[in-house]
């Protein structure tokens, strides 16, 4: 976090558009390439004024696409006030940018954007004592938790991807979360902001006195004192419409933050930092704020009510209230359906959804102690379930209202993970909804309208017949407490049909908002989806008392313009609309087993920014270049979006050609964490495959490329040479004529060959299980245990053996393909696919698994052959696969060995693409089962990646990922380390300065005599 080197790719950074081409914007012709040099010139930052940035923040997570006119990454106050100077005097607008996680499209526009997570990042200071920080205004809210930790103190307002957010997007949007009905909106914890003017004026936002604004305003001043006027006449002239007008609700974040500054301003004194709370950077840009800070509660308790359909939930709503919880939310049975037809979440379904129900209602307290928590929870389900089961006696205290008893099933969590598993289920909602790779999506535009909690039942009554009526149909989740659901229709903008749905929907919603005393929005802002209807919401006479306010702080509306109470047309500047047209340009290779095949993928990222989490506070494996480079482009977002808009033409670059493989997808190194840590679950490792392998077809492969994908042939010819093959490495020069030759990396030593392979050794063992053993297994041998780890095959057949398995190792197999995989080259993935099923498919028939050493090649057997083969050996093979300790775990033949383990704490870290399939556990597993302390690493991938790691280029990318890897270790507790990767044992041996085990030969190092 901070202002710091980082090392990354080469993202384009001067511009590549035509030196005639013009900026125009509202009649003022600016000379692009003279305003890079200016720019340039002017800050410390970087500029980026090139066609691929451009188009990389050109989204956001709305439904909403803008090409911007150029990005800056400012690295202080006085860049960001020498940029908006500039541009002020140029008529040009400027955007500020968190981490573009906005839902409405306020961080899309024709604007200079300014990035400001990239270096403006830092917490500069804290005071535990008085609960307050001072924070940059790109800094992550995760991050200024993490900060905060050790004095038991947290940035309140919790979103949902609040450790991807920046904490001056937070007051932007003014933030909130599932605990608001605790914590309230980021405006309650906003104490100060220095703050750009749109001029580039640089002052201090905080308390001040009313009378203070009297005097010092004056219309015909300097912008601070316009301000101070226009301010002040807002509170003597129109705070009566402000309080007739302004919805009395607690989740309300349309319009401008006029009702709190009328209620502080009966105090005598306003904070004029609180009034950029929800301005979405139209009044002013912020570069650094002072919080307050909450303290982390002691403890928590869930309770889960089963209600027969949702307006049942709904009518309980109320009445929960009354028992003061943390939390209200809810899942309709729309989304309970589709979590129980998906492999990650139908088992949890199953266990803790019970039959016949339409909606449930998660419900959160705070508590000091363990006993306050399960009493509250006790009173709660005695006062709401109808047959007044509860493992407590209520206290005589509780209250019971008068509403009707609709819950019929209840279920208490109290420990860590039993409120894991029930929180699990409530946020199965996004990536289910988002996962959709149809033309029709869930699309975000009224996802988070807000009415009185007590006017729930009725308001999702007439919007359930509001949808019926329009054709279509939505989920109904989230924050039921404060009355702020989330409702994603699923609408094709496509067609004509699905936007003109999408447009009367918003129409409607927002009269039944209207009726009901609620907002348009309540959580993510008006932005370029409800920008439109605030006029409806607050009338006339408050539109203009906004315009108003717009025009004193930014009197040339050149900050973020249209938001708020501008001119925005919510129908236009869509990400899909009917004029949208794509060309995939290629014939898939691989199976997309999905609605719209590959394009549906190619589609699928709706841009939250999941992928760009700091490892420190997101954990998971995405994305390790973004870890590592902090560069748009090295995110999953980043990436998906641009293959998206070459294929469709927004982007004029040729995706399968070298410049783009280059610039895009070359720094993908397949480490499948977006395939499981994605929401969307986009899978840009598939993606990339797809479209290298294409440009093998149409340009012909490097040399490189030939030599990685082929190892399998190379290998066994330095086996066969070997100890000659080792010592040759060793050679002065070899490494120069290897990185002159074949762009290798001089840093790096291969891997260290073996004369007697792994399948030589095991036609001479001596195994004392007998073929008649109720397991038998086949090892396969993999390129890399076979010849350069044969030590880790031997441990494995070894376990297996103690464990009662007969072992046998199939010397009639191919490669399972996994490095031509990762360099496009399909066909013979398919081709080796095809011969490998052929072989052990039989064998499976006849009651063998197959199970595999190196953690990538069994889920190549596990997932990838799934793409390249169909049909039902495939499957059965797939199904029948295991890594070698997932096989001793799954089927609890750990259970069965005799252990004697050595005294030994271990650091393990779980290959990344096991993680992806969410198999890495069971090592960590059979270590503990063996006698070891494990500490199972959170951790990202090792950076190595193949033959990543290996290519001169991407050294200094490899060695950066593998640092956040090794600070992890460093910090871990653990005597000894182990990885079951080749890769990351090669990667951790060049930090280490020697190899790591594979964990199962710390397992067979366990076995007693």
């Amino acid at each position: 976090m901070g202002t710091k080197d980082r090392v990354g790719p080469s993202v384009p950074g001067e511009p590549t558009l035509d030196t005639r081409a013009e900026y125009d914007y509202q009649g003022g012709a600016v000379h692009r390439p003279g305003l890079v040099a200016d720019l340039t010139d002017r800050i410390e930052g970087d500029v980026r004024f090139d066609e691929y940035s451009r188009q990389l923040y050109a989204t956001d997570a709305s439904a909403y696409e803008v090409m911007p006119v150029g990005v800056v990454f400012p690295r202080t106050t006085d860049d960001v006030a020498s940029i908006q100077r500039y541009c002020a005097e140029r008529e040009i607008p400027v955007l500020p940018r968190g981490g573009g996680t906005s839902l409405a499209g306020q961080t899309v526009n024709e604007a200079v954007v300014l990035d400001f997570t990239r270096y403006m990042d830092d917490v500069l200071s804290t005071d535990p004592e008085g609960q307050t920080a001072r924070v940059q205004a790109g800094t992550y809210i995760g991050d200024m938790n993490a900060e905060f930790a050790s004095e038991g103190l947290k940035f309140a307002p919790d979103p949902a991807y609040g450790d991807k957010s920046a904490v001056a997007g937070a007051i932007g949007n003014n933030s909130t979360g599932s605990h608001s009905l605790k914590y309230g909106k980021t405006d309650a914890y906003v104490e100060s902001c220095e703050v750009v003017l749109a001029d580039g004026t640089v002052t201090e936002f905080g308390e001040v006195d009313v009378d203070r604004l009297r005097e010092d305003g004056d219309p015909d001043g300097d912008l601070e004192a316009q301000i101070y006027a226009e301010v002040a006449r807002i509170i003597d002239e129109d705070s009566d419409l402000v309080e007739e007008r302004f919805p009395d609700l607690k989740r309300n974040v349309s319009g401008y933050n006029l009702d709190r500054l009328i209620e502080e301003a009966e105090t005598g004194t306003v904070n004029l930092a609180r009034l950029l709370a929800g301005s979405e950077g139209t009044l002013a840009t912020i570069t650094e704020a002072e919080v307050s800070l909450e303290p982390v509660p002691e403890t928590k308790s869930l309770a889960l009510l089963a209600y027969p359909d949702l307006i049942a939930a709904m009518e309980d709503v109320a009445p929960i209230l009354e028992h003061d919880p943390s939390a209200v939310e809810v899942l309709d049975d729309t989304l309970l359906d589709l979590a129980g037809d998906t492999e990650e979440f139908g088992p949890l379904v199953d266990a803790i959804v019970p039959e016949g129900t339409g909606a449930m209602l998660l419900v959160e307290f705070y508590a000091d102690t363990d006993d306050e928590g399960r009493q509250k929870v006790a009173d709660l389900i005695a006062d709401r379930l109808d047959d007044g089961t509860s493992e407590l006696e209520p206290s005589a205290d509780r209250t019971t209202t008068d509403a009707a008893i609709n819950a019929f099933d209840a279920q208490e969590a109290h420990g860590d993970d039993e409120r894991s598993r029930f929180w699990k289920l409530r946020k199965s909602g996004n990536p289910i909804l988002l996962g959709r790779t149809t033309d029709a999506k869930h699309a975000s535009f009224i996802e988070d309208t807000a009415v009185p909690p007590e006017n729930l039942p009725e308001y999702v009554a007439d919007f359930q017949d509001l949808l019926e009526d329009v054709g279509t149909f939505a989920a109904f989740y989230a924050h039921a407490g404060p009355g702020c659901l989330h409702i994603r229709p699923l609408v094709n903008t496509k067609t004509t049909e699905g936007l003109a749905q999408f447009e009367e929907i918003a129409e409607r919603a927002t009269d039944l908002v209207v009726e009901y005393g609620g907002s348009v929005s309540g959580e993510h802002g008006d932005g370029r989806a409800r920008t439109p209807f605030n006029r409806k919401l607050y009338g006339d006479d408050l539109w203009d008392t906004f315009q108003g306010l717009k025009t004193a702080f930014d009197p040339d509306w050149l900050l973020n313009p249209g938001n708020v109470c501008g001119d925005h047309d919510m129908t236009e500047h869509l990400r899909f609309d009917p004029d949208y047209e794509f060309d995939l340009g290629l014939e898939p290779t691989l199976e997309w087993d999905n609605e719209n095949g590959m394009q549906g993928m190619v589609e699928l990222c709706h841009g939250c920014g999941g992928c760009r989490g700091p490892q420190e506070t997101t954990g998971g494996v995405m994305c390790p270049t973004f870890r590592a480079t902090e560069e748009e482009i090295t995110a999953t977002r980043g990436r998906a979006n641009m293959l998206r808009q070459a294929m469709s033409g927004d982007l004029p670059a040729d995706p399968t050609s070298e410049e783009f493989l280059d610039e895009v997808l070359d720094l993908c190194i397949g480490c499948k964490g977006c395939a499981k840590d994605c929401p969307s679950e986009v899978d840009l490792a598939k993606l990339k495959a797809e479209v290298k392998h294409e440009h093998h077809e149409r340009d012909g492969p490097s040399l490189r490329d030939r030599v990685f994908a082929n190892v399998d042939r190379l290998f066994p010819i330095a086996s066969l040479t070997a100890p000659v093959s080792n010592w040759a490495q060793e050679l002065p020069g070899t490494g120069l004529i290897a990185e002159k030759v074949l762009g290798v990396a001089r840093e790096r030593s291969f891997p260290t060959f073996h004369r007697e392979t792994f399948v030589d050794w095991f036609a001479s063992y001596d195994q004392p299980v007998g073929p008649d053993a109720e397991h038998r297994a086949l090892v396969f041998p993999d390129t890399y245990t076979n010849y350069n780890h044969p030590e880790a095959g031997k441990a494995a057949v070894r376990v297996l053996n103690a464990a009662g398995v007969h072992v046998e190792v199939p010397s009639d197999v191919k490669d399972s393909g996994r490095a031509a995989h990762s360099k496009g080259f399909l066909d013979k993935v398919a081709e080796h696919a095809r011969h490998n099923v052929d072989v052990l498919a039989p064998r499976v028939a006849e009651g063998n698994d197959v199970v595999v050493v190196e953690p990538s090649e069994a889920v190549m057997f596990q997932t990838d052959y799934l793409d390249a083969l169909s049909g039902d050996d495939v499957e059965r093979v797939a199904a029948n696969t295991y890594g070698v300790l997932e096989y001793l775990d799954v089927n609890d033949l750990d259970t069965g060995i005799a252990f004697d383990a050595p005294a030994e704490s271990i650091t393990y870290h779980g290959h990344c693409h096991q993680k992806s399939t969410s198999r890495a556990h069971h090592a960590a597993s059979v270590m503990r089962t063996a006698g070891y302390e494990v500490d199972n690493l959170d951790s990202t991938c090792c950076g190595m990646a193949g033959s990543f790691g290996y290519e001169a280029e991407h050294y200094s990318l490899s060695r950066a990922i593998g640092s956040l890897l090794m600070d992890q270790i460093r910090d871990s507790p653990g005597e000894v380390t182990v990885a079951s990767g080749a890769s990351c044992r090669g990667q951790l041996d060049s930090f280490l300065g020697s190899e790591p085990p594979h964990p199962i030969q710390k397992v067979h190092e366990a076995l007693a005599e």
